[in-house]
């Protein structure tokens, strides 16, 4: 199940566990990013958290945590290449996992048309 925020945050839930990262959308609105800052794993957020951080030629900006959970997995690829995230911003270039503290708190999340009219 694909979910998205209004953050521009991407979730793919696969077992009561999100893999996160950010939207092509955000991307294009940052620019090359040049430095991403994430969480530890461990680290338990609630939803919209500041759970990591990137930089880009153009800004500075958080990535929000899109529900209550805790961090099992980041990507450190992301970190020693943050173009990455550019280039495959909804594939390789995710930024964390987060077991979900409840899993249905996704439904009150967008689909994939509702954040394409957002973005519109």
């Amino acid at each position: 199940m694909l979910k998205f925020t209004e953050e521009h945050e991407w979730l793919k839930i696969e077992g009561g566990v999100a893999t996160v990262g950010i939207t092509n959308y955000a991307v294009d609105q940052l620019g090359d990013l040049v430095f991403v800052e994430l969480p530890e794993v461990g680290a338990t957020f609630s939803k919209n958290g500041n759970a990591a951080t990137v930089e880009s030629v153009k800004a500075a900006s958080d990535v929000y945590c899109p529900l209550d959970g805790e961090i099992t997995e980041v990507n450190p690829a992301i970190v020693a290449d943050p173009s990455l995230v550019n280039s495959d911003p909804q594939g390789a270039g995710w930024f964390f996992k987060l077991k979900l503290a409840n899993a249905a708190d996704a439904d009150g999340l967008l689909d994939e048309a509702a954040y394409k009219e957002l973005t519109a």
